[in-house]
């Protein structure tokens, strides 16, 4: 048996190799080598969105052929782009589509340098044999900083007060700001980013409430309430923590504004779908809302640029016209420690998938990881068979084996 040069016959959808020590030294260069069937010069890669610098390193390092760019594509062009590409990594605004993937007929593997995955149709991936692999960890510090940040704005209307000076305004005045000590938080969602904020804001004094779809261990004094209404009518801050799902969508709309305090806080760093946003509008132009925080929104720009007008959604300029309301570009977890931390992380996830087949952090597989073969091992090869689980699949998978021709 040789080894391939090309990964197209060692790679087709439905197979690529796997094994995996699940450590970060299976990326770096081990004193036994590993056994590829492939030439890692072979391999393309298109990182789109301006993926941080430490994972384009890390990739590169591997020999593979690494195309960057700063934006995102049309999906037009997109579709040419994909169409030879092994490993395609991408951030929140890249749509990789039912569409887009029917054309990318290399690829193996997808790498969303970000949390979420909403942007990827995981399903008919999987049905194709293309993994994908998400960073739901790293950014999980800086979003919630963030959100420290803007209750504590929020709560002495710093935005407003800011933006008087810089029209030469000078209005020093107490009236509706508050210390956030001794104020409730209500956390809906209290995962990653829930449940470090939780630890953050009772440190600063505050009560913590969280509500979540599971039950779920509390850290220090945190108490989980039974329904989202316990919540709203107990909280002075609201915060949202949760998947883009259908039931999520809305989650927050006019019966929910109705259950809240008079005069209490939102903050929605999580998904834009989130929010009914004219409900939110309406909500703090009767006071019932004394601020809010955005940081997603239904639609949003494909670049920076002037673009958050009401050409993107109709009630726009609306919300920019409130009072004490922080707008902000999807920033949550843009700081240059989570954005390296993500590179590292999904990059090498992709270096493993790609090299030995490991798909440890899939979104969308099952976990395998088994130690990788070794250039001591010349007459072994392993593949990830990909199938729909009917019966006999595994059959007709091992009379393929037996019955493919060996190479050289």
């Amino acid at each position: 048996m040789s080894l391939s040069n090309s990964p197209s016959p060692a790679f087709p959808s439905s197979f690529a190799s796997k094994d995996s020590r699940g450590k970060r030294s299976a990326i770096a260069a081990s004193a036994a080598k590993q056994l590829k069937p492939f030439a890692t010069e072979d391999i393309k890669i298109l990182l789109l969105e301006n993926v941080n610098r430490t994972g384009r390193d890390i990739l590169a390092a591997q020999g593979y052929q690494v195309d960057f760019l700063k934006t995102s594509l049309p999906e037009d062009e997109l579709i040419q782009r994909i169409r030879d590409v092994h490993v395609i990594g991408i951030r929140s605004k890249t749509q990789l589509t039912a569409r887009v993937l029917r054309e990318a007929k290399q690829l193996i593997v997808i790498g969303c340098f970000c949390i979420g995955t909403n942007q990827v149709d995981t399903q008919y991936a999987a049905q194709h044999g293309i993994a994908v692999f998400n960073s739901p960890f790293s950014n999980s510090r800086s979003v919630a900083e963030l959100v420290i940040a803007e209750i504590i704005a929020l709560a002495r209307q710093l935005g407003d007060r800011s933006n008087e000076l810089h029209r030469g305004t000078w209005n020093k005045v107490s009236n509706g700001c508050w210390e956030i000590r001794g104020k409730t938080l209500g956390i809906i969602g209290y995962g990653h980013i829930g449940s470090q904020l939780s630890v953050l804001a009772e440190a600063m004094g505050m009560t913590v409430l969280f509500y979540d779809a599971v039950n779920l261990m509390a850290l220090g004094t945190a108490k989980q309430v039974p329904t989202l209404d316990n919540l709203l009518q107990g909280a002075d801050f609201v915060t949202c923590h949760v998947p883009e799902l259908p039931e999520t969508s809305n989650m927050i709309s006019r019966e929910q504004f109705e259950q809240m305090r008079k005069g209490s806080y939102l903050i929605n760093a999580s998904r834009g779908s989130v929010i009914d946003i004219p409900a939110l509008i309406d909500a703090m132009r009767s006071g019932k809302v004394a601020g809010a925080a955005l940081d997603v929104y239904p639609a949003e720009p494909g670049g920076n640029g002037d673009y958050f007008t009401n050409d993107l959604s109709y009630w726009i300029e609306d919300l920019r016209s409130l009072k004490n309301i922080i707008l902000t570009p999807h920033i949550g977890g843009s700081t240059e420690e989570a954005q390296s931390a993500i590179g590292v992380e999904v990059s090498e996830s992709l270096v493993r998938y790609v090299n030995e087949g490991a798909t440890l952090g899939a979104v969308n597989m099952p976990e395998v990881s088994l130690r990788s073969l070794t250039m001591d091992e010349p007459n072994h090869v392993r593949v990830i068979y990909i199938h729909h689980n009917v019966p006999g699949v595994l059959r007709k998978g091992e009379q393929a084996a037996r019955t493919r021709p060996a190479q050289g």
